[in-house]
């Protein structure tokens, strides 16, 4: 994530309600209507100082949101049935990325305050390893068939490889100037990483961890976000540097569409049920579009919360998590659902 210096129940009643906005086509460069399909069902407490958030993390099978506390050096763990925090992970110094990853039953966090990688148990909530990152190590992506994490070093202009069975540094993957997201396709089970200096997607293969393309992204300015859509053969691929989202066909490497969306937007997340993409951004808007095949609409761009760039979907209850940031008071964990009737 780019740098920047920076207990309820089910039943509980409904926040703020974020408007339905009319449906945009794929290329149309219509503005923003201001409003969302969205209702707010919770606003629940998150502990710690009111400092910044960074990735989120979904166990699905325990119902367990893990939230980089970036601020306090912290991964916080919240389930979602519950509707409460049940434990905080400390030491993790400037933590930036946090991915869970099933086949390990592992949580990994990337360290940026000691460039380190740190594995910690899913069940137990306790560090069993930690292992050097690159520098400033930020977001990651695993790679079931070969074992390994892939971690975006946003300095080093490289992606960092280790090898999740021994804790091990493997390889480090030059990609040149600052390196956004990375994200694994599980159809070509190759990696692919926002080579953002040079406004162009690196696609690496794990098997050799070799550069194996680089692919061009006209429009493209600070390509930071990234998201797959592996069924449909898309990337979504959010620009910092001028508040875009572009469509990319991964078949056919081209470009299908370019939308305005949320200011300075950050991370993405995918409900694949309802084909809903979130796109998050710095300045607390979020844009929602719905995803049809490649044809891909603009539902809406709204304000949702105090520097809402972090979202996290959980694709079974269709509820989505942002973790906000207060100018005053505590930091709080606000909770969406769909309302397509609004």
């Amino acid at each position: 994530m780019k740098t920047i210096a920076n207990h309820f129940h089910r039943g509980w009643a409904p926040g703020v309600l974020l408007m339905l906005a009319a449906a945009t086509p794929v290329c149309s460069q219509a503005g923003t209507a201001g409003r969302l399909p969205l209702t707010t069902v919770a606003d629940a407490p998150l502990p710690g100082n009111a400092t910044r958030w960074d990735y989120a993390s979904i166990d699905a099978k325990r119902h367990h949101l893990f939230l980089a506390h970036l601020g306090d050096s912290a991964v916080v763990v919240f389930d979602i049935a519950q509707r409460k925090v049940i434990a905080t992970i400390p030491d993790v110094s400037h933590v930036h990325g946090v991915l869970y990853v099933p086949q390990r039953d592992r949580v990994y966090a990337s360290a940026t305050g000691t460039n380190e990688v740190v594995a910690i148990d899913a069940r137990t909530f306790k560090i069993v390893a930690r292992m050097p990152g690159g520098d400033y190590p930020d977001g990651m992506a695993y790679a079931p068939d070969v074992g390994k994490l892939y971690v975006s070093d946003e300095h080093g202009g490289t992606d960092t490889v280790v090898d999740v069975t021994s804790n091990k540094r493997v390889a480090t993957i030059p990609l040149g100037g600052e390196v956004g997201n990375t994200q694994y396709d599980p159809v070509s089970r190759h990696i692919f990483a926002n080579a953002q200096t040079h406004d162009q997607l690196a696609e690496i293969d794990p098997t050799t961890d070799k550069m194996v393309a680089r692919i061009n992204l006209p429009g493209a300015k600070g390509n930071h976000g990234l998201y797959i859509d592996s069924s449909a053969r898309l990337a979504f691929i959010a620009c910092e540097g001028n508040d875009k989202l572009l469509v990319l066909d991964l078949a056919s490497r081209k470009v299908l569409a370019s939308f305005d969306v949320a200011k300075d937007p950050d991370v993405l997340a995918f409900d694949p049920t309802l084909g809903w993409l979130y796109v998050a951004g710095e300045s607390g808007q979020v844009s929602l579009f719905k995803v049809q095949g490649k044809a891909v609409s603009l539902l809406g761009t709204a304000w949702l919360g105090p520097n809402a760039h972090v979202v996290a979907v959980d694709s079974t209850a269709h509820e989505a998590f942002f973790p906000l940031k207060p100018a005053h008071g505590k930091s709080m964990l606000r909770i969406t659902r769909p309302n397509p009737e609004r």
